[in-house]
């Protein structure tokens, strides 16, 4: 198994390995996922999140359903308030598929149902984070949320 570095810090993933295919525990679903390239992102994610951002567990959903334009859609990461708010939207993507304006599409349309306050598109080596109200000015961080 031979998944890239990415541009997250290392992250502690417990893997597994049945009948030659690979799986990662994921802390938020509770269960194995088959270990896909953009689920190795998607659990960097998270784990970043948690330990270098401190954002509670019972904050942050992963394959989060979105009805959009009445078809059921999954957000990869959605954190949010302690009142069950969106505050930010993760949309993540394999490390070699480029966060161009596809992506940032579908992020968008993510947005606009949950009324997220912030915005994060990451293949785990590049990085977009913005303001949802300013989407034009980017950010270097997530802020504290």
């Amino acid at each position: 198994m031979s998944y890239p570095s990415l541009n997250l810090p290392p992250a502690q993933l417990k893997l597994s390995k049945e009948q030659e295919k690979f799986f990662v525990w994921c802390i938020i679903r509770r269960k194995k996922l088959l270990l896909t390239p953009e689920e190795w992102v998607r659990q960097h994610v998270i784990h970043y999140l948690i330990h270098y951002k401190k954002t509670p567990v019972e904050r942050i959903n992963s394959e989060h359903l979105l009805k959009i334009n009445g078809q059921n859609r999954r957000c990869d990461v959605v954190v949010t308030d302690s009142f069950g708010n969106a505050k930010l939207v993760v949309e993540c993507k394999a490390p070699e598929i480029s966060l161009d304006e596809k992506v940032f599409l579908q992020t968008s349309n993510y947005i606009q149902q949950s009324k997220a306050s912030f915005f994060w598109m990451t293949n785990g080596i590049n990085h977009v984070i913005a303001e949802c109200s300013k989407p034009s000015i980017f950010l270097e961080d997530i802020p504290d949320l």
